[in-house]
């Protein structure tokens, strides 16, 4: 195992959750496109939209919730749509409500991650798993006995799963959100991306400085406008509501203007303080009607300090 790094901040710069719902996956699997089923997050802090896909042989599970039981669920809601055929799972990133339920799949279902997925989690893992634990009783109670495990497969750059009819394709896209992120194309129309993507939510920027650095916007960036050539029929993002190709043009816009103005007020001579406070009281003017504000101000500080070194 490789070193770990400590948790990446303390519980007083971590979004105040305390009010929130407990994180548990529920609801019973919506199907958004042929033989493709999402369980809805509900718009429930730390619960993942989770994808089960299906072919004539095998399913694809995409995402785990946050813990062991969250986990459990979903492999039950997996095994009750696939009935005998082989499972497999994929998380889109190493993140505790993304993939902190795979213990429960080890065994069942064939694991499958990017090399760089494996090599964060082993880095990152047990700081993140304390950091979420200081976030709520709630959280803290779903991640009790969390194990790490490691994936069955490994691969780089791409590859497909063929589910029998039906292909899902693996593709490392990171560092963007993370260093590893992984988006999941299914028969080229309904793209899974992760925390990526966010329906009416600022995007989730884990710059937490100085022990994880690793968000690049530059790079999101570009990912997006990858993901934009796709052109795919349905967009699943990592949280919120299942839409279509529109979301990641909103979001792409979204970023592409905190870059703009973080690199404008950094040359202007503004601090970093400043730049995230006048970015944070005008995103939350433009975009109105989206969740989690607390947000932004990381996002600013990304591309402030990326302008720095550049």
């Amino acid at each position: 195992m490789c070193p770990t790094d400590p948790a990446p901040m303390s519980p007083d710069a971590a979004p105040d959750i305390r009010q929130s719902p407990p994180p548990v996956v529920t609801g019973s699997p919506v199907e958004v496109s042929d033989g493709v089923f999402v369980i809805p997050d509900n718009r429930v802090e730390l619960v993942p939209n989770v994808g089960i896909v299906l072919g004539e042989s095998a399913a694809l599970v995409i995402d785990t919730g946050i813990g062991p039981r969250n986990g459990a669920a979903v492999l039950e809601q997996a095994q009750r749509l696939a009935g005998n055929r082989r499972l497999y799972l994929t998380v889109t990133h190493f993140h505790p409500e993304h993939g902190f339920g795979a213990q429960a799949f080890k065994g069942a279902a064939t694991i499958v991650y990017n090399a760089a997925q494996r090599a964060e989690l082993r880095r990152k893992g047990a700081g993140y798993l304390g950091m979420f634990r200081d976030l709520s009783p709630q959280v803290a109670a779903e991640l009790e006995g969390v194990e790490f495990v490691d994936p069955d497969l490994i691969y780089a750059g791409e590859a497909e799963i063929d589910l029998g009819g039906r292909t899902a394709l693996l593709r490392e896209v990171g560092p963007a959100h993370t260093r590893s992120d992984q988006i999941v194309l299914v028969d080229g129309r309904v793209l899974f991306a992760g925390d990526l993507l966010e329906t009416r939510i600022f995007p989730i920027a884990p710059y937490f400085p100085p022990h994880d650095t690793d968000v690049d916007g530059e790079g999101w960036i570009g990912v997006l406008d990858q993901l934009a050539a796709l052109a795919p029929q349905i967009v699943v993002p990592g949280h919120g509501e299942v839409t279509d190709a529109s979301l990641i043009h909103d979001v792409r816009d979204y970023l592409a203007y905190v870059r703009t103005e973080a690199l404008r007020l950094r040359e202007s001579g503004a601090t970093a303080d400043e730049t995230a406070d006048t970015i944070d009281e005008n995103a939350r003017t433009r975009w109105p009607d989206w969740e989690r504000p607390e947000w932004i101000g990381p996002a600013a500080r990304a591309f402030y300090d990326t302008g720095a070194r550049a």
